[in-house]
């Protein structure tokens, strides 16, 4: 087991994080500047791809932000045409968010520019090294 106690550990695991975390939002960052959009246009993407049919007070809890840090960056997916709002079907009062095709392109190829590193990482770390690193994260994740 790691132990972050040592100085030493805490600096290599800390700097090996931020050049891992680099190198995973380098090339989607890239994708998103051609387009006039930021990591957090990717994070509204990625939900709504993940959880289709989502609305937005369970976009907001997904992202965990507040509606007015979500309200401009949604917006201009809306008016890009990359993210639609759409009529729930089983409730004609509410309102879901879906991709158009441009949008369902666009969280695909950053996904999979993604996936693709994630892949040549874990092939290279192997099985157990990818699986720690799951439970890593999702411990980060659950704020310990």
């Amino acid at each position: 087991m790691l132990d972050l106690k040592k100085t030493t550990t805490q600096q290599a695991t800390m700097e090996a994080f931020f050049f891992a975390y680099q190198a995973f939002t380098a090339k989607a960052d890239e994708m998103l500047a051609r387009r006039g959009l930021s990591r957090m246009h990717q994070r509204i993407l990625f939900f709504i791809g993940k959880y289709p049919g989502t609305n937005m007070k369970e976009l907001l809890a997904y992202l965990g932000v507040s509606k007015q840090a979500l309200s401009v960056p949604l917006r201009q997916l809306l008016e890009m045409r990359l993210v639609e709002s759409l009529t729930a079907a089983e409730d004609k009062r509410k309102r879901v968010l879906a991709f158009t095709a441009a949008g369902a392109k666009l969280e695909l190829s950053l996904r999979r520019e993604q996936v693709k590193l994630l892949q040549r990482a874990f092939d290279v770390a192997g099985s157990d090294a990818a699986s720690a690193w799951l439970e890593v994260n999702k411990a980060l994740g659950q704020g310990l």
